[in-house]
């Protein structure tokens, strides 16, 4: 029952903000100088290439074009804004590409300097222009609470995270939702009422499994079978989310993780030596049952299965040139609790797990994973400054395979001494992700 129900929760919560984002999508950025390119790098629109032999088949090209974030910086760490088109060079797979669009976001305002041919209108409901801001930052922010991962003796400290957020990251002009995975019960539409803000941090609440509580649920031949529940109903949360985010066209799309991470296989040999100790284990089989064997054999690939599940994540991030940035609020982690139960081996190794997963989500998507550290106001001011200085850089591929998946992207400066952040590629979609995302 508590699965049903938390289930039933994050993902309602998830389709109500997603209707949001598509909703925006269609509306136009909130008073820009000039319209910036299109986003994101997905092959929206596939074109087969009729075969001139009938016994080989045919090929899809992508069209749509691809656009990726860029943020050059001189060798005392300043940002450039003074970048034309021609400096700068794209490479995908080896082959140079034309840069088609090149716009400016300097202190969150918008400055076109290339515009990329007009898009075709589509037909459709015409939607009313959004409300002008007198800042008009043209940032967009989805705060990520995935309270299924987030320890309930650390809700004030969680709160106190977010209400820094507030303050340090999100300004007038931006605009920002938030959702929840589990019993938090938040789904905060777009918007730039940050009233709507502070009544959602009023109501977050850790709901974690303890240590103690994973060493008593029961074991299925993938592990803890409420654990793999819970990462999955964030994970699809999540990867929903991106799936959406495709459509938005014209900001700096974010996504600020807050978790505590994730390890699908916690404290093995404490769950080994419970059921030594008790002679059968949770699932009611003894250890010497063949079955049993299978099941502990079974989990020995649970590090894979997390990093498929992060991988497929990270994919779709870069696919809708979208960025993570991820936050642990644990902040530094000392040793687990006393009435935890757990070996501090044991326990030192979850953190580390946890915490390497909130890297790989970060750090494959261009983001900063702020883990193990408790100045969050620094990092925060990090994450304000790389999301309000950058370039939206924009080209039509020309890769010469065109059934290649994963294309690599290699931006550079010809001005010396620049060094250049760009995301290093995305993907195209496969059946599976479509499957996925159903």
């Amino acid at each position: 029952m508590m699965s049903v129900r938390l289930s039933r929760l994050g993902m309602r919560a998830a389709a109500v903000l997603l209707g949001a984002v598509t909703l925006t999508a269609q509306q136009p950025p909130a008073a820009p100088p000039a319209a910036p390119p299109q986003d994101p790098a997905q092959p929206a629109a596939q074109v087969p290439t009729p075969a001139k032999d009938p016994s080989k088949p045919d090929f899809a090209t992508v069209t749509s074009l691809v656009s990726t974030d860029v943020i050059p910086r001189d060798g005392a760490g300043q940002f450039l804004a003074d970048l034309k088109r021609e400096e700068f060079l794209v490479v995908e797979d080896g082959v140079e590409q034309t840069v088609a669009s090149l716009t400016l976001v300097h202190g969150g305002r918008y400055f076109n300097l290339a515009a990329p041919p007009p898009a075709p209108v589509e037909e459709g409901m015409v939607l009313p222009p959004p409300r002008p801001v007198n800042d008009a930052a043209g940032r967009i922010f989805l705060l990520f609470v995935d309270d299924l991962h987030l320890d309930f003796r650390n809700t004030p400290r969680i709160r106190d995270l977010f209400k820094k957020i507030s303050t340090e990251l999100i300004h007038d002009g931006d605009m920002f939702g938030i959702v929840s995975t589990g019993p938090s019960s938040i789904s905060v539409d777009l918007t730039y009422d940050r009233r709507r803000l502070d009544e959602s941090i009023k109501k977050i609440s850790g709901s974690a499994l303890k240590p103690k509580d994973i060493l008593e649920q029961p074991n299925g031949q993938q592990g803890n079978q409420e654990l793999r529940y819970r990462a999955h109903v964030a994970f699809s949360t999540a990867f929903d989310l991106m799936r959406e985010l495709e459509k938005v066209q014209n900001r700096r799309k974010a996504l600020v993780y807050v978790s505590n991470g994730y390890d699908f296989d916690p404290f093995p040999q404490g769950r080994l030596q419970r059921d030594s100790l008790y002679g059968y284990n949770q699932t009611g089989m003894d250890p010497r049952d063949p079955a049993a064997v299978t099941n502990r054999q079974g989990q020995q690939f649970a590090d894979a299965d997390l990093a498929r599940e992060l991988a497929d994540l990270t994919r779709a991030a870069n696919r809708a040139n979208a960025t993570i940035y991820t936050i642990d609020p644990r902040g530094l982690v000392g040793g687990a609790e006393m009435d935890d139960e757990v070996d501090m081996v044991e326990w030192n190794n979850y953190v580390r797990k946890t915490q390497d997963s909130m890297r790989v989500l970060a750090e494959e998507t261009g983001g900063i994973a702020i883990v193990n550290q408790n100045d969050f106001v620094k990092a925060l001011k990090k994450i304000d400054a790389e999301t309000s200085d950058y370039y939206v850089l924009g080209y039509y591929s020309s890769n010469p395979d065109p059934t290649r998946k994963r294309r690599q992207i290699e931006v550079k400066v010809k001005r010396p001494g620049v060094s250049v952040w760009a995301r290093k590629g995305y993907a195209l979609k496969t059946p599976k992700d479509d499957e996925k995302s159903k």
